[in-house]
């Protein structure tokens, strides 16, 4: 704890850098990968093709996919902008699958109902599939983001200030306290990051806590139903 203290405000500088680092990818990969989870749970002739590929760029290792970033681009080496599209590809390559199998997961008969009372396809997207899409997508964000998260780091080797750097400088000068500082902290923050993804799940979507409210009771009276038996 030491390190810590010496250094409170390197640290803090180093985690508001982690971050935004990470919140951008995630939000990003998110927006984008939503729609194109449609488009493969709509056409099934792309469902192959798009999850193909996406499987592809999940499996770029990513040490030499961020170093590569600046010349795919067009940037400075230096550039944060090199980490948040890179980590913006892998967590839009972990989402599509996701959006995909939480959109087909919603059943036909009730989009078929909606569209029997006049809703168009858009809004039976935004107001019957989407909601419904909701618990599944939730739980594929939060690995994304547990998995974001971590990948921050390695933006330190490119020399874009992150809680790395305590990695990086942990090496150069034989301080194991400060590398261990560094992973007690990325795991508070995908900690604080799940538990704010899992806050704003309940804000949003409240008819999920009302569905496990019901299951639970209808657990209890089934056991009851034994019990009495």
């Amino acid at each position: 704890m030491s390190f810590l203290w010496s250094n409170l405000g390197q640290v803090w500088n180093l985690t508001v850098s982690h971050v935004w680092l990470a919140a951008l990818p995630i939000v990003i990969g998110f927006v984008v990968a939503v729609p194109i989870g449609w488009v493969a749970n709509r056409y099934r002739w792309s469902r192959g093709v798009l999850l193909t590929v996406c499987g592809i760029l999940y499996a770029i290792p990513s040490l030499p996919f961020f170093f590569a970033m600046p010349a795919l681009i067009g940037t400075q080496i230096l550039s944060p902008v090199n980490v948040v599209v890179a980590l913006s590809v892998y967590a839009l390559a972990l989402m599509v699958r996701t959006a995909a199998d939480a959109l087909a997961a919603v059943p036909g008969e009730v989009k078929q109902s909606a569209t029997a009372v006049g809703f168009s396809g858009w809004r039976r997207f935004w107001s019957v599939e989407l909601p419904l899409a909701g618990p599944v997508l939730l739980a594929g964000v939060r690995v994304v983001s547990v998995s974001t998260v971590s990948l921050v780091s390695v933006g330190a080797l490119l020399g874009v200030p992150n809680l790395g750097v305590l990695f990086t400088d942990s090496i150069n000068r034989n301080y194991p306290e400060e590398a261990l500082t560094g992973i007690v902290l990325i795991m508070i923050l995908a900690l604080v990051f799940d538990l704010i993804l899992v806050g704003l799940g309940r804000l949003f979507m409240p008819w999920t806590r009302a569905d496990r409210r019901a299951r639970k009771r209808e657990r209890g009276a089934a056991m009851k139903a034994v019990t009495g038996a």
